[in-house]
């Protein structure tokens, strides 16, 4: 395969080679242990320290609400699991339908336990309803809404500034699983005062296997690992410095390219939205178009399946996915979109396009070169579609 036009970044993004540049000092000659007592690892932890305040800077906070992690998947499970292990059974967990696994497996374990554990519906954007949300938290006790800040199949953005107002407002601990805004939209917790919210560094272009948690001073949260006084004694095991400095180093390139990157990228997803609709019949834009990303499409393409899809596209070098790529094991309708109600014509049709700073026009005018005929084989082959047999299912 000569041509690859990767459209995946929701998924994973490259690593900038200037991360990769800032993390190589690391993988040799400063080695040492940030927690060592002699210089040697003393110097590491200077530049640990750097790296802290970068990531605090990112986000418009305190170097000490940090607190680093592998990955948002555990972010999300120590922000989720902590706060009910610190208040117990009378936490009542309210979240959305269309989390990212992280959350919903983490809530529904809760349930499970004995907790209460509130799933928000959505509407055909894939919006929630804010006065269910206070329907829900009007009497509780203690209370921890966990909305995400963007939906990472669809690329609609909640309105979090509302949704953590109203959390406060009924003195709820919020947390926001932030990944796919991180790198394409400010995050200032000072402005938006979530409890907590966690990012995942591989999404905006540092290395994959480092993540943090933001944890507002104040915020009762138990340890999810134990073992050692890391982290100020939040999560135990050596700190990855390596990946925490390329992790700081992509904050920094985020926050220069963050307004250019959206102008640019609306353009590039727009006109491959536009060339779908228009060569391509039976198919359908999923998610809020008026509250998305600047980099995500997500389409349904009636009466055939989007592994078909996808398949055929990676045979000609288009890297796309069917939806969440931590799912992508499973052959089950995505969560997300039957969440939505799409019909079910179109449930197992989607597909997920998600760009990034090094796409480019010609490779959207190459995939909508290349689409168009994919999908006409592909319904030409189903037995299903107008005219071809069923098309509804009870």
């Amino acid at each position: 395969m000569n041509k690859v036009v990767y459209f995946d970044n929701n998924a994973t993004t490259c690593i900038a080679p200037e991360v990769v540049e800032a993390m190589m000092p690391f993988f040799g000659e400063l080695y040492g242990n940030p927690s060592s007592m002699h210089a040697f690892g003393g110097q590491v932890a200077t530049h640990l320290k750097k790296a802290r305040e970068g990531a605090a800077a990112f986000l418009n906070c305190d170097p000490d609400e940090i607190l680093f992690t592998s990955c948002a998947t555990e972010s999300d499970n120590t922000a989720i699991r902590g706060t009910a292990d610190f208040y117990g059974k009378d936490t009542k967990v309210i979240t959305t339908a269309v989390e990212h696994p992280a959350v919903l497996q983490s809530a529904r374990r809760l349930k499970a336990q004995g907790h209460t554990e509130i799933e928000l519906p959505v509407n055909g954007v894939g919006q929630i309803d804010l006065d269910q949300l206070r329907a829900e938290l009007k009497g509780t006790k203690h209370a921890l809404v966990s909305v995400m800040w963007a939906n990472n199949e669809t690329g609609t953005v909640f309105p979090i500034e509302k949704v953590t107002e109203i959390a406060k407002e009924y003195g709820a601990i919020m947390h926001t699983d932030a990944v796919q805004v991180a790198g394409k939209v400010p995050i200032d917790v000072k402005k938006v005062p979530v409890d907590l919210l966690a990012i995942s560094g591989h999404k905006f272009h540092a290395p994959k296997g480092v993540g943090l948690l933001y944890v507002r001073k104040g915020t009762k949260l138990k340890p999810f690992m134990l073992g050692g006084h890391q982290e100020s004694a939040r999560r135990a095991g050596t700190e990855n410095v390596p990946y925490i400095v390329g992790l700081a180093k992509a904050c920094e390139l985020a926050t220069a390219h963050m307004a250019d990157e959206a102008r640019a990228l609306t353009p590039l997803r727009d006109k491959l939205e536009a060339g779908i609709l228009a060569t391509c019949p039976n198919v359908r834009v999923n998610g809020d178009r008026d509250n998305r990303l600047p980099n995500t499409l997500n389409v349904s393409f009636e009466y055939i399946e989007g592994e078909a899809i996808a398949y055929h596209l990676s045979d000609l070098g288009i890297c796309i996915s069917t939806g969440s790529a931590c799912a992508s094991g499973s052959l089950d309708p995505s969560h997300v979109i039957r969440a939505m109600g799409v019909p079910f014509t179109a449930v197992h049709g989607s597909i997920r396009f998600s760009l990034s700073r090094y796409n480019t026009m010609e490779e959207v005018d190459y995939v909508l070169k290349e689409l168009p005929p994919v999908i006409k084989n592909l319904r030409d082959l189903s037995p299903f579609g107008p005219g071809k047999g069923p098309t509804t299912f009870a």
